[in-house]
């Protein structure tokens, strides 16, 4: 009896555990994590690649017009500013009228309009006063050798004051109208109606600019100037477009310090498309540049730092992946090279990667 005892007790033993290992795998299979249709198409994979490793230098700036592109406007004759026709910052077409100024020296230079005409009518008068009596053998040929030499001069007098005229812009008033000298903007501007100007003003009246091709100028540290070179491709930030970059390249090195800051000065040249670039805009300055290393490298967006170290996810198939540490040699803006943690080929998860962690980490 004892016996039968015991082996009725072993199979409800047996029967007991084998029901918990029923109950118990199907839990288990159910906490296993596997990504679905829907999160697949959310997710962004890249692959793992050798690549030469390229460093980044962060530089301050500022954008300035184009020095090339900018003309001074300077008042050629001195007078009273009658009217102002434009502001500061707008658009301005070549030979569009700025301003106009009534001045004396415009009096003065029409009268020398008249009496380089009246002169030159009078010289012609006696030129042919003169020739007809040489035909009569009255005069000798000398005299319409010199008639003709002051017809000469009373011409080219003419023609200077003309030339003046045409350089001033001079209309038949007494008035001095300033134009603009090329298509741009007004980015400087320093009379209003009624200033009194003097013939030696050494001070521009307009400054006119076009903006559709900008600088930006920044200052390179003493101990980064040997990582400067002409060509090089810069991305530009500004605080009013903090989530657009503007590319462009340094296209000039200015090989001397500023005494005060000890920094060299370098430019870089961009097109700004829909003048959304303005002058004195404060700009963030990134220059790329390669090294003689060549590393594993990933998107930096692919690293997620947790516990104190970075990790990434490897991809492997939807119900394999793998929250992998790695350790970091460089993390840039967009790159991210990676010294041990990772084989060529692998992919790592690049998008939506958090949620895919936290999930693991559960």
């Amino acid at each position: 009896m004892q016996k039968i005892a015991i082996a009725i007790l072993g199979g409800m033993v047996a029967v007991w555990a084998t029901s918990c290992q029923k109950q118990t795998r199907p839990q288990e299979e159910s906490t296993a994590f596997m990504l679905s249709d829907s999160m697949m198409r959310e997710i962004a994979l890249d692959t793992v690649v050798t690549e030469t490793v390229r460093n980044e230098l962060t530089l301050v700036g500022k954008v300035v017009p184009d020095e090339n592109r900018v003309i001074r406007v300077f008042p050629l004759v001195g007078g009273n500013v009658e009217d102002v026709k434009v502001e500061l910052g707008d658009h301005v077409r070549k030979g569009q009228e700025l301003a106009t100024i009534r001045s004396g020296e415009v009096a003065d230079l029409e009268r020398q309009m008249i009496e380089a005409q009246s002169d030159l009518l009078i010289a012609r008068k006696n030129l042919s006063s003169t020739e007809d009596l040489f035909e009569s053998k009255l005069v000798p040929e000398r005299e319409v050798i010199t008639a003709r030499q002051i017809v000469d001069k009373s011409q080219a007098e003419l023609d200077r004051v003309k030339e003046v005229f045409a350089i001033y812009g001079i209309s038949k008033s007494a008035s001095y109208v300033v134009r603009s000298p090329i298509d741009g903007f007004i980015i400087d501007k320093n009379i209003n109606r009624g200033t009194q100007l003097r013939s030696d003003n050494a001070e521009s009246l307009f400054t006119v600019g076009q903006i559709s091709d900008v600088w930006v100028m920044a200052n390179v540290n003493e101990s980064d100037i040997p990582k400067i070179r002409v060509g090089m491709p810069a991305d530009i930030k500004t605080i009013s477009f903090p989530d657009e970059v503007f590319n462009g390249k340094v296209d000039k090195i200015y090989n001397v310090l500023d005494p005060e800051t000890r920094a060299m000065k370098i430019r870089i040249q961009l097109s700004n498309a829909g003048y959304r670039l303005k002058p004195e805009m404060h700009a963030t300055v990134s220059l790329n540049f390669e090294e003689n290393t060549r590393m594993q490298s990933i998107p930096s967006k692919a690293v997620i730092f947790d516990r104190s170290k970075n990790w990434v996810l490897v991809f492997t198939s939807k119900s394999k992946i793998e929250a992998r540490p790695v350790d970091i040699f460089r993390n840039l803006s967009k790159r991210a090279y990676i010294s041990s943690g990772l084989a060529d080929g692998e992919q790592v998860v690049s998008k939506g990667q958090l949620l895919i962690y936290n999930a693991l980490s559960q």
